[in-house]
């Protein structure tokens, strides 16, 4: 696994009027799945690509697929998305810069990280997001649309192409500030509606306690939205009782007892 900043290029990648002009109406299109298809048609113009995913991680909650394209279609990538959001995004090398970096510097920031198949320790999570769906190489663009908040925009290559090359990362690097802005804008028309109250919640519950978990945050965000501890759990991939565990963990890290103190929690003035 590596990963790096990208600068601005000294010229952008030429696409055609029509890719372009379909990645901008991507942007608002009804349709969310329309954004990562618009990317991969644009990848794929030069590239072997098969799928294209976009990832909210939002106040270290567990992710929210923002945009799934396959060329295979149906709802096959959905579902792997799913699974990965469940059981593995602890697990992915991503994690590492998105929880490392924080501030306005980083949202200026825009990093390729590319993740191979074999280089993930996790039999798990091999089989179920790269050996079932037949990928061989993953590259992610990471960018900051606000505190909190990043954004992923992933391409995996079919197994049968191998890696991507150093020239094929160049490609992909010509257009990673175009899919950036896309994806910001994407996010800042649709995002904030997508999220609701809850999210709004839980960034207070985190900026109130840096320590909790990602699973903790899991099972509190869970709670905010008004789910039972079973939902919970089938959300989480987790049995009940450790759902349980979680939240008792988490109250007493936020100095509470109950469902009623962590509303309170959430709408009490913060210190400026």
């Amino acid at each position: 696994m590596r990963s790096w900043r990208i600068a601005p290029p000294d010229r952008s990648a030429q696409i055609s009027t029509s890719r372009a002009t379909d990645l901008v109406m991507s942007i608002s299109h009804a349709d969310a799945d329309a954004l990562a298809a618009s990317m991969l048609k644009t990848v794929g113009d030069t590239l072997p690509v098969s799928q294209c995913t976009v990832f909210a991680y939002e106040f270290d909650a567990r992710p929210r697929t923002v945009s799934a394209a396959d060329h295979r279609g149906g709802r096959f990538l959905r579902d792997v998305a799913e699974r990965y959001a469940t059981h593995f995004y602890a697990l992915d090398g991503n994690r590492a810069i998105i929880g490392r970096s924080s501030g306005a510097h980083s949202r200026d920031a825009l990093v390729l990280h590319q993740q191979h198949s074999a280089e993930i320790e996790n039999a798990a999570y091999r089989a179920a997001c790269y050996a079932q769906p037949n990928v061989s190489d993953r590259l992610s663009l990471l960018v900051q649309p606000m505190d909190g908040v990043w954004l992923s925009i992933n391409f995996y290559r079919d197994s049968a192409y191998g890696n991507f090359a150093a020239g094929e990362l160049e490609q992909v690097e010509s257009v990673a500030h175009l899919f950036a802005h896309a994806a910001k804008s994407h996010y800042a028309l649709n995002g904030q509606h997508q999220q609701g109250p809850a999210i709004a919640m839980l960034a207070r519950v985190r900026r109130a306690c840096p320590a909790l978990t990602p699973r903790e945050l899991d099972v509190l965000r869970g709670v905010l939205e008004g789910a039972s501890a079973a939902e919970i759990a089938l959300q989480m991939g987790v049995k009940p009782a450790s759902v349980v565990t979680y939240q008792k963990r988490a109250y007493a890290r936020l100095g509470i007892s109950n469902q009623r103190q962590l509303f309170a929690l959430c709408l009490m003035p913060e210190r400026s």
